[in-house]
């Protein structure tokens, strides 16, 4: 029969033991060290978008009181005017139709000697076609007359009336001539005489 004591005996997996609780000591110390930098990191995060945020809300505020200020400033009938001018000019460009060169010749052709131009003003219509205002000079009313003749026998011309004409401290007769012009047509202007006889008035509204 034994009869040795073993409580005596010394437990020799004690530093095993202890090994172990360290190594596991530091991977919970790690462990929490990792969490906290990325709960750190998160909350940083999270400040700098959410100042971010701020900066930005603040910023589209200031821009939507600048255009609504913008907006206010704006006279709808200057850009209406604006746009129409713009479309006249645009469809110029783009028909490549009208040519001074080309209208003064016509003119030119069809004036009697008696008449004189003093003003000539183009104006497009929203269809497209242009509009001239001619304002002339002459000693009777007769020589004007002729000139509207002369301007409708032509291909270039067309609905020729004397909007409006009155005498000046001169004695002369000032009128405006209103005519449908249509350059660049196929058939060849016809010129009247402006040496023959008068023909009958064409005097619109006065």
């Amino acid at each position: 029969m034994i009869k040795t004591n073993l409580s005596t005996r010394p437990f020799y997996n004690d530093g095993a033991v202890r090994l172990w609780l360290m190594i596991l000591a530091v991977i919970v110390v790690l462990a929490t060290v990792f969490n906290v930098t990325r709960v750190l990191q998160y909350s940083r995060s999270d400040t700098e978008l959410a100042t971010q945020a701020s900066r930005d809300e603040t910023r589209t505020t200031e821009l939507r009181a600048e255009a609504a200020k913008l907006r206010g400033s704006v006279d709808a009938k200057q850009i209406a005017a604006a746009s129409v001018e713009a479309r006249a000019a645009n469809e110029l460009i783009d028909r490549r139709t009208f040519s001074w060169t080309e209208l003064f010749n016509h003119l030119e052709a069809t004036i009697p000697a008696d008449v004189r131009i003093t003003a000539v003003r183009p104006k497009i219509e929203n269809d497209g076609r242009i509009v001239l205002a001619i304002a002339v000079v002459s000693r009777s009313i007769e020589e004007i007359d002729r000139f509207l003749n002369s301007l409708d026998d032509t291909s270039a011309f067309n609905g020729t009336l004397s909007r409006e004409d009155h005498v000046n401290d001169e004695g002369q007769i000032e009128a405006t001539i209103e005519t449908l012009y249509r350059p660049r047509r196929e058939a060849a202007a016809k010129p009247a005489d402006p040496r023959g006889p008068a023909a009958a008035p064409r005097r619109g509204a006065q």
